[in-house]
């Protein structure tokens, strides 16, 4: 694939919210949005603000912006628009999909999930399991924050029925073979349930490549608004038995497992994010990320230790970093009287941080195409000073 050189000042140009000074390095916890996701929010609910089902012009242009709205969501996980599902937030939508699939579990049958996860693929499993008296394991990972998957392939057995696991690690930036976990997990006869969050805003999703069964992710953190995004196999869905009103439709299929009116107009945010996504490339965003990232990690001044893969192989470009003479806290307020922003803490990666033994958690540098080589050095002299 030829890699067309990304236009920084362009891409921010499409971006107003980065014309404050700030150089915005916390993207981890929800990205910037370009100007059409507002305009398309704002246009909605000025023009089209309905309900559906009426046969008003106004709730028929709503019908077909949800229509819109699976088919751009389909097209970005690589899935029909049947296996689309919308909800509030990853978190969420995790929750609901996890206890649908428990009416199928039984008392002594086991889950997996990894300790590089997002507590989000963490805790509603183990509230499952506390519910209806489940067995929760916890795959281990390596010194260098990859999955162990010799540890992944002794704890299956015939007793698991779940394999929930990140594509990437919003604390480290570690990326996982999901096709090798799904193949894995379904070699046991277990279900490969991936957590696509933060793979999503730097990295193509192909559903059907992976190979998973269900994923789920969230739009405000690939240039969207605050939603909840996941795909499930059709047989799956045609299977499970929702959580639902009886008065609701059972088409699409995905639609059985979402509740109440629909957030119309992030809707239409939504789809403008995709359009945006399409319209930048991923060839462009990724050669522009892996650039900055080895920026970064070829100029991280030598007081800060990186948890971490040292090189931009096998990684996004999520960084975390501590100094053993200031706390991940402090560094980042400091930080942010520089007008940089970056976060700390454990982000809700419990596992990881707990195997790191960073009990203070870290400073967390999340760079995006968005981001210039520019703010990349004003971070890193930032890093430098004391």
């Amino acid at each position: 694939m030829t890699t067309t050189a990304l236009d920084v000042r362009d891409v921010r140009a499409r971006f107003s919210s980065l014309d404050d000074g700030w150089a915005r390095f916390d993207g981890p916890g929800g990205t910037q949005v370009p100007d059409a996701v507002t305009d398309a929010i704002a246009a909605y609910l000025r023009e089209s603000n309905a309900n559906l089902g009426g046969p008003f012009e106004a709730s028929v242009r709503s019908v077909a912006l949800e229509t819109d709205a699976r088919l751009a969501a389909a097209a970005f996980l690589g899935c029909t628009a049947d296996e689309v599902i919308f909800g509030a937030n990853m978190t969420t939508l995790n929750f609901s999909l996890s206890r649908t699939v428990g009416r199928e579990l039984h008392a002594g049958d086991e889950i997996l999930v990894t300790r590089l996860d997002h507590d989000a693929n963490v805790s509603p499993w183990l509230e499952l399991a506390h519910d209806h008296d489940l067995v929760v394991r916890f795959v281990d990972i390596s010194d260098d924050t990859t999955l162990d998957v010799a540890d992944l392939e002794h704890q299956l057995n015939e007793r698991t029925r779940v394999v929930a696991f990140p594509l990437a690690s919003n604390a480290v930036g570690t990326l996982v073979d999901g096709r090798r976990v799904a193949d894995l997990a379904h070699a046991a006869g277990a279900l490969a349930w991936a957590d696509a969050v933060h793979l999503a805003p730097h990295a193509p999703i192909d559903v059907a490549a992976l190979d998973v069964d269900v994923l789920v992710c969230s739009p405000y953190k690939f240039f969207g608004p605050h939603l909840g995004l996941a795909y499930g196999r059709a047989e799956l869905l045609e299977r499970w038995r929702p959580y639902k009103v009886r008065p609701a439709p059972d088409d699409p299929r995905g639609h059985r497992f979402e509740t109440g009116t629909p957030p119309l107009e992030l809707f239409a945010g939504f789809v403008a994010a995709v359009d945006y996504v399409d319209d930048v490339g991923w060839a462009s965003i990724q050669s522009h990320e892996r650039e900055l990232g080895e920026r970064f990690l070829a100029g991280l001044p030598d007081r800060w230790t990186l948890h971490g893969l040292p090189t931009m192989d096998a990684r996004v470009a999520t960084f975390a970093i501590t100094a053993a003479d200031v706390e991940p806290d402090a560094a980042a307020e400091r930080l942010a009287q520089q007008r940089i922003a970056v976060w700390s803490g454990n982000y809700y990666a419990v596992e990881v941080m707990k195997r790191l033994g960073l009990d203070d958690g870290a400073v967390r540098v999340g760079l995006l195409h968005y981001n210039s080589t520019d703010e990349v050095d004003r971070l890193l002299e930032a890093l430098a000073g004391r």
